[in-house]
Parts: structure tokens; C-alpha cells; sequence
């Protein structure tokens, strides 16, 4: 009877080689997907949801074909034993739905009426990618967790403690997003308590917890969860595992440096780590900025320092035989090193800074930044210095240094602001084991004005101070940290600092000269514990000043041809900073040691993991 309907599928929407369509195309193409599609993406992924296709007779034309398709829609209804809709998990299908399926698919494959065969189908499906349920997820929020009060949910992470009682134990468990564990309550009769009781879940062990959110009957945490199903994922020896449940010194956890991230303290490193680059990129972007990729080799030496990495293939490079004799080095008839022979054909280094390359990018696009790593051959073991590092250089066209103090002011009160807002639990637990008062300091900076005094200034000021400092002020020489700290910290109560103008002598050749001829357009952001922050100044856009700078400093003027001519083409006044990512999250978190907010620092005589 034309319309009437002859059979109807319950589909997994999670399934997509099991969709079908009403139209006959469709139909050939999905009975193609059920017969050919191996029984491993069919039982690959389940779902709480389904979707119901009614199949009906499409009048005389289809007289004939009801059969095959029907024998389709009843035999993946039989494969599916009559469960209802929400409850139809892919994973039930049996071998006996294949093989019908296979058979009715023949069919279907044999109608080839009018021409149009059967296209062929990818033989599996990409399932849909979801957010994973986390810890922070489950006791985030103003309740603590109480809102999801009778959840089902399944906690991955690892065991921080597993506290054995008579009938049942408690398993602490951590994921990493967040400080606090989750406290897992696992009864006697809870299938997988088996491990526990053979001493296989211990501190260390990956461990899957199914159950029930409950709310707590103990005062440190307002919900737990009540096991119906323990599963140890993977094992680890206890008297070996390095990161035992008791204090352990920094110093000792740099040397196990791939396992530190599963400590707290590491942990709420890290997420802060992350809400600052993302706040950075967030800043830019709704500024308007460009972000430009800067390369990480170069032939030219931003800083003039000459503290600078070489890169080269000169020197044969091998990981398992490092004896490489000195006269396999290619030289000149001279004895000199051959460097038409490097890689390159010249010297090439790490870079030390992405600003010249991002200058290039704001003399077109106006408004750039770089965000990548840099790095600085300096043989300093201070807690403030590391070999390799983070750096963010905003570059802005047509502006001069008030614009570049602005800029640099807004930036660090966003990011700040962003981490008060979204990593309050990690503050929290700075603010108890890492720095009395952080919470206080960084809020200062978000709230408090920035105090602007010039260079001069500023060493009159420390002068005044009769402080007796290890370094001694005097103009002309760089402030030091000690120097840098006592201005923020004890002359100006707190308050960010912000130091222009310094002597030309002691800052880069590309910062523009004031008309005293002195000094240059410089400027230093000064914050309580770190001391300088953040560095920058306006670029000399004037050719013949730039270069008879560059002569100056004795560097050479071919390794900046296309530095010059940003000059020469177009040149405008611009400004831009630089700011080490890593002093910015020893700011935000307190952490004294540079080497302790870096996953894997890399210092002189240390380039482990």
C-alpha cells in the first residue's frame, strides 16, 4: 500500500556507517556502508542517543525493492534485540547482523537500474570529539560539585593516596586540572578491589574510577564519589616511584623533571603557564595585532651582546659517537673556519630576540607580535637566567614610546586580571605554600597606577635612600635587580614602576637617541619580586642616525641590509617590548627560581630530558 510504512531503524547518531535515507540512492549507499564496513567501527563507540528512520513504500516505482530493504531495516531491528532508542549501544551488534546484512546488501547491489551503481564508502568512521569530564569540572564552581549530586561519571587520573579501612578504602585521584583530588570511596564488594587488596594501586598507579557523585560526609571536601567499578590502567612500583606523598626540595624534582608535573606545585605551574599564553593571545587578537612567527635561526645578533648559539653542520653530529676530531672541520687556506662550507654558508645562530624580524611585519601590517622561543648563551647559574626562553615582542606602527607604555601598562593588567579571574584555586595554594600575600600583589597590579619617573630620577631616588646595596648607583650604570625591587617595593609601596630614558650606552643599538644625545627612548616596567618585567623602547626610524649607531658598536652593517632598509622604503616611527614569558609566570605565581616555571629547563652544564 503506497505510503504505508514497512519497517523502522533505531540508528546510533555516533555510528555515521549506520545512517540511512528514505530516498532509494540513499538506501543503496547505506545498505553498501552496513555490509562492507568492518564489525570493529560498528562496535566502536556508543551513544545515549539514536535516531529513528521510518522506511515506506514509494508507490509502484518501488514495487519490488521493498523487500531487500526491508530485510535490511528487520534485520539490524533483530541485531538490536528490541532495546529502546536510548539505550542502544553500538557494542551489542552481533556477527548475526553482519551476515544478514550482507545478504540483503547483495541485493541492493545487484539493482543498478538506471546506470547508477553503488559508490564506494570509507570502510570507517571518525567518531565525534568531545570534552573529557575533569576533576576541575566536577568540583568547580561556587556548590563545590553538589550540583551534580547523583551523576554517574567515570574519573581517569592518577593515585595520590589509597588509604586501605576494613570493608572499603579511599583512593585520592588527580587528573592534573586541578589541585585538589577527588576522593573516591571503594567498597569491599566494588569489582577491580581486588588490586587494592593485592597492593597494586599505590601512589603513582593510573586508575579508572566508575561510579556515583555523592555528597561527602567528611569536612575537606563537599562531594565524593562512590565506586561501583575500580580499574587499574597502569601499575607502578612504590619503593622506586620518585615522587613519593612528602616534601620534596625543587632542587631534587629538576632532576626528575619528566615526573615534577604530577606534584601540585608543578601542576598549578602549569595550568597558570597556560591561562597566561592563552590571555596573551587573547589581548592581541582583540587589539588587533598580528601574530608573526619569527624564525628561531638567524645570521644577526639583535642584542649586540654576542652571547649567541652557533648553528652549524660543520662539526659532525652524531648521538651515539660524540668524538669528533678538530681536523675534520673544514678551514681556509688560512687555518680559519671554512664557513662556505656550513649548512648556510655563513654563521647562523639562535636567536636571541624575534623584534627585528617582527619590525619588518609592523612596517606593513602595523600591528604585530611574536610569541616564541629565544635564546642566550650567557653562563649565568642566577635563578633569574636560563638558556632557553619564552619571549613576547609587540611591535607598533606609527607610535612612539608613550604608546609602547600604554601598551605594555594594558597588556599586563589584562593577562594578571585573566589569571585572578580563572586560576583562583591556584592562587589559593600559592598563596598558602609558595608566597604569603600573592593574591594581594597581583590584584595591585591589576587595580594600582603605574608610577612613570625617568632614569636620572630614578638613581637620584636610590642614591637618597642611604640603603646599602651590594652594587653601587651611579648614572650610567644598568640598575640591578636589587636596585629595580627596592623602587617598586619600598619607594613606591607596591606600585608598578615604570623607569624611562636610560643612558645609550648601557641599552641595544636600535632604541632611539633623545635629542640629548644621552640617552635613549627606552623604557623598563619595574614589579614587586621580579624587578624588571618588561623591556622596550622606540625604534630608531632615522637611517643615518641607525647606521652611524650601528658603526659605533663596531657590528656590521651587511648582516643588516634588510634591517636598513625599513629605513630606506617608507620608514615611520614605531615602538614595541619585549617581555620573558618565564619572569612573567614567576611573577603570577611566586615561584623564586626561574628554572621551576619552564617544563624542562635548560641551563649551562644541564640539558637533561
Amino acid at each position: 500500500m503506497a505510503g504505508a510504512a514497512v519497517g523502522t531503524a533505531h540508528l546510533c547518531t555516533r555510528c555515521p556507517c549506520l545512517l540511512m535515507s528514505s530516498l532509494p540512492q540513499g538506501l543503496r549507499f547505506t545498505a553498501r556502508r552496513l555490509a562492507f564496513s568492518p564489525l570493529s567501527s560498528l562496535a566502536a563507540s556508543s551513544s545515549s542517543s539514536s535516531l529513528s528512520l521510518s522506511l515506506f513504500r514509494h508507490g509502484a516505482s518501488l514495487r519490488g525493492r521493498a523487500g531487500p530493504f526491508t530485510g535490511v531495516l528487520a534485520s539490524t531491528r533483530l541485531g538490536l534485540g528490541g532495546i529502546p532508542p536510548q539505550m542502544e549501544p553500538c557494542v551489542r551488534r552481533d556477527l548475526s547482523v553482519r551476515s544478514k546484512v550482507m545478504e540483503t546488501a547483495d541485493a541492493v547491489m545487484e539493482d543498478k537500474e538506471g546506470g547508477d551503481g553503488v559508490e564506494p564508502v570509507p570502510s570507517s568512521s571518525v567518531p565525534e570529539f568531545r570534552k573529557r569530564l575533569r576533576i576541575a569540572d566536577i568540583k568547580g564552581g561556587e556548590d563545590g560539585g553538589l550540583g551534580r549530586v547523583g551523576e554517574t561519571m567515570v574519573v581517569r587520573g592518577w593515585v595520590r593516596t589509597c588509604r586501605i579501612q576494613k570493608t572499603f578504602s579511599f583512593i585520592e585521584v588527580n587528573d592534573g586540572s586541578a589541585v585538589s583530588n577527588l576522593q573516591t570511596v571503594v567498597l569491599s564488594d566494588v569489582e577491580g578491589y581486588d588490586k587494592i587488596e593485592a597492593g597494586q594501586v599505590n601512589t603513582g598507579a593510573s586508575v579508572a574510577v566508575e561510579g556515583v557523585l555523592v555528597e561527602s560526609k567528611g569536612a575537606k571536601q563537599k562531594v565524593e564519589l562512590k565506586a561501583t567499578k575500580l580499574t587499574l590502567i597502569g601499575g607502578t612500583d612504590p619503593a622506586s616511584f620518585p615522587i613519593q606523598k612528602k616534601k620534596l626540595t625543587r632542587e631534587y624534582l629538576r632532576s626528575v623533571a619528566h615526573l615534577r608535573p604530577r606534584t601540585n606545585t608543578f601542576g598549578a605551574v602549569a595550568r597558570v603557564r597556560t591561562a597566561l599564553a592563552y590571555a596573551t593571545h587573547q589581548f592581541f587578537r582583540e587589539q588587533g595585532f598580528v601574530w608573526v612567527a619569527s624564525p628561531i635561526i638567524t645570521a644577526s645578533d639583535c642584542e649586540g651582546a654576542g652571547e649567541q648559539f652557533c648553528v652549524t653542520t660543520l662539526i659532525p653530529s652524531s648521538h651515539e659517537d660524540t668524538k669528533t676530531p678538530v681536523s675534520q672541520v673544514p678551514t681556509t687556506k688560512d687555518g680559519l673556519i671554512d664557513w662556505s662550507q656550513d649548512f648556510f654558508g655563513k654563521p647562523a645562530f639562535l636567536t636571541v630576540s624575534g623584534q627585528l624580524n617582527g619590525e619588518t611585519y609592523a612596517t606593513a601590517l602595523c600591528d604585530i607580535y611574536t610569541f616564541g622561543p629565544t635564546f642566550r648563551a650567557e653562563n649565568s647559574n642566577t635563578t633569574r637566567h636560563l638558556a632557553e626562553f619564552w619571549m613576547i615582542e609587540p611591535e607598533l606602527a606609527f607610535a612612539d614610546l608613550k604608546d609602547d607604555m600604554a601598551c605594555a601598562t594594558a597588556y599586563l593588567q589584562y593577562v594578571v586580571r585573566y589569571v585572578l579571574d580563572n586560576c583562583m584555586e591556584d592562587l589559593e595554594f600559592f598563596n598558602q605554600w609558595v608566597e604569603k600575600g600573592i593574591i594581594t600583589r597581583l590584584t595591585n597590579v591589576v587595580e594600582k597606577p603605574f608610577v612613570h619617573v625617568t632614569y636620572t630620577e630614578a638613581v637620584e631616588l636610590l642614591q637618597k635612600s642611604k640603603k646599602k646595596f651590594e652594587f653601587p648607583v651611579k648614572w650610567g650604570a644598568d640598575l640591578q635587580s636589587e636596585h629595580e625591587r627596592y623602587l617598586t617595593e619600598v619607594a613606591f609601596s607596591g606600585n608598578p614602576v615604570i623607569v624611562t630614558d636610560y643612558p645609550k650606552e648601557i641599552k641595544a643599538f636600535y632604541m632611539r637617541q633623545n635629542e640629548d644625545e644621552k640617552t635613549v627612548a627606552a623604557m623598563d616596567i619595574l614589579v614587586p619580586r621580579v624587578g624588571e618585567l618588561i623591556g622596550g623602547s622606540q625604534r630608531e626610524e632615522r637611517l643615518e642616525v641607525l647606521e652611524r649607531r650601528i658603526e659605533e658598536l663596531g657590528l656590521s652593517k651587511e648582516s643588516y641590509w634588510w634591517y636598513l632598509d625599513l629605513r630606506r622604503y617608507g620608514s615611520v616611527p614605531h615602538a614595541g617590548f619585549g617581555l620573558g614569558f618565564e619572569r612573567l609566570v614567576q611573577f603570577s605565581t611566586g615561584i623564586e627560581n626561574i628554572r621551576d616555571v619552564i617544563p624542562f629547563p635548560r641551563t649551562p652544564n644541564s640539558a637533561e630530558f
